[in-house]
C-alpha cells in the first residue's frame, strides 16, 4: 500500500525538485509565539537593566541613611536639655523637617538625653538595682493613691491637697530642721487661724496671712529660724497668687461672655469648675489649684517664679501634691547621687558647677518616672541611717564595720570616708568643711532662700546631721 500523501510531503518534494535545501521542518505557530514572548521579555529585561543601572548603585545608600533619624529620635534642636550636651545632627533633609509635638517635648528631651549618654541604659538599670536593694533594707516605698488631710502639727514638704498650702509649707521647711519648721507653722496657726471650708480646708487661712503685715508674719514664724527671709517670701508669694487669681477670674469671665481664649489651662477646665474658680476669686479665697490644669513642665516653671522657690521646693510640690513624677534632690539625695556617680564628679570647663540644681537636672532625665517617688524617699532614709553614707560619719565612726548594702555601687568622697587621691594622699578638705571649722557653717545655712537651699546644709531632713 502506498504511503499517504500530505500537503507537507508534497511541498517538500516540490522544494527538492526546485533545488532548495530544507534544514528543518517549520516550527508550530504556538512555538513561534512562545519564542517571541521569551525574546521580548529578555529584550525588556536588558533595557530595564540599562535604565536602572545607576539607581541600583544608590539605593543601598539611601536605605542605610533612612533609619538613622528614627534611632536618634525626632530633631527639636541642637542642644539637649539639662546640660547634657549636643544632639547628633542627622545628615538627611527629611529628618531635619521633623517637628515634635509641644506636649511631648519633655518626653523627647528624656529620650534625647538617653541617646546622648552611651551609658544611659546602664544608669537606668542601676536605678532599679539601687531601689531593689534599699527597699529590701528599709522597706518597700510606693506613692500614695490619695493625698492625706493637712496636719497642724507637722509642716511636711507638700503632702497636702491644696497647692498653695503645699508650696508655703515646703518653703517653711527649707534650710531648717523638721522641728523648727513645725514650730513656725504652729505659730501661723495660732496667729491667723484655720480655714474651715473651701480650698485649703483644715490648714492655715492664707488670705489672712496675706492681709497681715510682714512684721506680723515674722513674729508668727520666728521660732522656726530664717524668719526674716521666709516672712518676706511668704508675703510676696501670697500677693502674687492673689493678683494671679484676680487676673484669671477676669480672663475666665471674658472667655465666658465673649468666647475668647481663656487663661493658661482653661481648655482643660470644665465649665462648672471655671464658675467655681470665679466665685473663689471674688470671695477672696486664694488658690494655686489651677496648676493641676497645666503640664508638669509648665507647673514647674510657674512655681520657680515665686520668690524663694527653687527646683527642690518646686519638685516637692509636683511630687507630693500634684502627684507628678519628679526627682526632688535634698541633701541626702545629692550626696548619694554623687557617691553613685549619677552626676559628674568634676566640673568641665564651660559647664555649670555640680550642685543640687544640676543634680536635679541630670537625674530628672535619667531616673525612670516610676522610680522617682520611691528612690527619693529611700535615698533620704538611707542617707540618714546608713553608718557609712550618713553625712557626719567616717571610717572611725561607730557601726562603720556594719557596712552598706550598696557598697559595691558607691565611691564615697572625702578622706574621712576612706577615699584616697591618686597621689596616695588624703583628699583635700572641702570649702564647706573649712568654713565650718572656722565657725562659718551657721552663716552658710542662714543665707536667703535659694542660696540656703542650694547649700549642703539645707532641708528639714538634713540639718540634724550637722547640728
Amino acid at each position: 500500500m502506498a504511503p499517504r500523501r500530505t500537503r507537507a510531503s508534497a511541498a517538500a518534494e516540490l522544494q527538492v525538485e526546485s533545488g532548495e535545501r530544507v534544514s528543518s521542518p517549520p516550527p508550530e505557530p504556538a512555538a513561534k509565539r512562545q519564542t517571541r514572548k521569551k525574546a521580548s521579555a529578555k529584550s525588556v529585561q536588558v533595557e530595564d537593566e540599562a535604565n536602572v543601572e545607576v539607581p541600583k548603585k544608590k539605593m543601598p545608600t539611601r536605605k542605610r541613611k533612612t533609619p538613622a533619624p528614627k534611632e536618634e529620635s525626632p530633631v527639636f534642636g541642637d542642644e539637649l536639655p539639662h546640660n547634657l550636651g549636643s544632639l547628633p545632627t542627622p545628615d538627611t533633609d527629611d529628618a531635619k523637617q521633623v517637628k515634635a509635638d509641644p506636649e511631648e517635648v519633655d518626653q523627647l528631651a528624656k529620650k534625647a538625653a538617653e541617646i546622648a549618654s552611651p551609658d544611659a541604659d546602664v544608669k537606668s538599670e542601676e536605678c532599679y538595682e539601687v531601689e531593689r536593694i534599699l527597699a529590701k533594707k528599709h522597706g518597700k516605698v510606693t506613692a500614695p493613691k490619695s493625698i492625706p488631710l493637712p496636719s497642724l502639727e507637722v509642716t511636711g514638704c507638700g503632702e497636702v491637697p491644696s497647692v498653695l498650702d503645699a508650696l508655703i509649707r515646703t518653703r517653711l521647711s527649707a534650710a531648717t530642721t523638721g522641728k523648727n519648721s513645725s514650730n513656725a507653722f504652729k505659730g501661723l496657726v495660732k496667729t491667723f487661724g484655720v480655714l474651715n471650708e473651701g480650698v485649703g480646708k483644715g490648714s492655715v487661712d492664707w488670705n489672712k496671712v496675706r492681709l497681715a503685715s510682714q512684721p506680723e508674719v515674722y513674729e508668727a514664724i520666728k521660732s522656726g529660724g530664717l524668719a526674716n527671709a521666709k516672712s518676706k517670701d511668704i508675703k510676696a508669694i501670697l500677693d502674687m497668687v492673689y493678683e494671679e487669681n484676680q487676673a484669671r477670674c477676669a480672663a475666665l469671665k471674658k472667655e465666658r461672655e465673649a468666647k475668647t481664649e481663656g487663661p493658661a489651662g482653661s481648655e482643660n477646665e470644665p465649665a462648672e469648675e471655671k464658675n467655681t474658680e470665679i466665685q473663689r476669686a471674688e470671695s477672696g479665697v486664694i488658690s494655686l489649684d489651677h496648676l493641676h490644669l497645666l503640664s508638669s513642665e509648665d507647673a514647674f516653671a510657674r512655681l520657680v517664679k515665686f520668690p524663694g522657690i527653687g527646683p527642690k521646693t518646686a519638685s516637692c510640690v509636683l511630687l507630693f501634691c500634684l502627684q507628678r513624677p519628679s526627682f526632688a534632690v535634698d541633701t541626702h539625695v545629692f550626696r548619694l547621687c554623687q557617691y553613685l556617680a549619677w552626676v559628674p564628679k568634676e566640673v568641665q570647663k564651660g559647664q555649670p558647677p555640680v550642685n543640687r540644681e544640676t543634680t536635679f537636672a541630670h537625674c530628672e532625665a535619667r531616673v525612670p518616672d516610676d522610680l522617682k517617688y520611691p528612690l527619693h524617699q529611700l535615698l533620704i532614709k538611707h542617707g540618714k541611717e546608713c553608718p557609712r553614707c550618713r553625712a557626719a560619719t567616717s571610717t572611725s565612726s561607730e557601726r562603720w564595720e556594719e557596712g552598706c548594702p550598696i557598697e559595691h555601687l558607691v565611691t564615697r568622697h572625702g578622706a574621712k570616708k576612706g577615699e584616697v587621691s591618686p597621689a596616695g594622699k588624703a583628699a583635700p578638705k572641702t570649702k564647706r568643711a573649712a568654713a565650718a571649722k572656722k565657725g562659718k557653717g551657721k552663716k552658710m545655712v542662714d543665707n536667703d532662700s535659694e542660696e540656703a537651699e542650694s547649700s549642703g546644709l539645707s532641708d528639714a531632713e538634713s540639718d540634724e546631721d550637722y547640728e
